[in-house]
This record gives structure tokens, sequence and C-alpha cells, in this order.
């Protein structure tokens, strides 16, 4: 995920901002990681460099 996309994307429960956790990056974008939105305190997670913005609801286990 490129860091520029923090920028326009949002929780989408409750449209608040994320913030980005960083575990892994190369020098174009974040590969491993998480967004939390502090509103509602849900944890999306960033594996391979893709953003999973799913609801919780509707993320696998």
């Amino acid at each position: 995920m490129k860091r520029d996309l923090m920028k326009i994307i949002c929780c989408p429960v409750c449209k608040s901002d994320l913030k980005l956790t960083v575990e892994n990056e190369n020098e174009v974008e974040v590969l491993t990681g998480g967004l939390l939105c502090q509103k509602c305190n849900h944890n999306y997670s960033i594996e391979d460099g893709i953003p999973n913005l799913l609801p919780p609801e509707l993320q696998k286990e």
C-alpha cells in the first residue's frame, strides 16, 4: 500500500481517519502492517501491500 493512499481512505464503518502502523516496507510501499480507526477501534490488516478494508463482520478470521 502506498503511503499516499492514507490521504483518501477512511474507516469503512464510521468514515473516520485511520492510523497507519508499519511492520515491513520497501522504498515504494508498506508491505505489512495495520490501519487502526481510533474512533470505533477497528483494526484492518495490510498484507502483501494490500489493505483489507472489509468491515470486521465480513473479514475472515
